[in-house]
């Protein structure tokens, strides 16, 4: 069975997940991969109440939507510990190489990630991970890297 949660379930996972973590309660394997990626992120740990489970961020305004970023980071983490679509993991590695550290690198994966997905609603087909791998070929390519 999938996970798929709602937006204010997602939301509220993030938010449980960070509490936990600051009340020093033992955290399941999901919730410690959360709070690593929060630990990357204290930008984002104002919006970690319910004060903003109801909260829009459209992208016209120009702010980041926190719970999309998060949300993205925690689907690379997946990517990677399965190597899914397959290859992700070595085009990660290279990227990692070429940006200097194991963050930003996830954050140009967040940009192939973004474009394979606009690339699908775009052509209304389902999303092409060739696209997303080509992307992070390039960003490799970019950044000085062998792919």
């Amino acid at each position: 069975m999938l996970f798929n949660p709602s937006r204010d379930e997602a939301r509220r996972f993030f938010i449980q997940s960070w509490q936990k973590h600051q009340a020093g309660a033992p955290l399941a394997d999901l919730e410690k991969i959360v709070v690593a990626v929060l630990l990357r992120h204290p930008e984002y740990h104002r919006y970690l109440s319910d004060d903003y489970l109801d909260r829009d961020w459209p992208p016209e305004v120009g702010e980041t939507n926190p719970f999309l970023h998060l949300s993205m980071h925690l689907a690379i983490e997946e990517q990677l510990s399965i190597d899914q679509p397959l290859g992700v993991k070595a085009q990660y590695s290279a990227l990692c190489v070429a940006c200097g550290d194991e963050h930003s690198a996830q954050h140009q994966m967040m940009d192939g990630l973004g474009e394979m997905i606009w690339h699908a609603q775009r052509n209304q087909s389902a999303p092409d991970p060739a696209i997303y791998l080509d992307i992070l070929r390039t960003k490799v390519r970019q950044f000085g890297g062998k792919d």
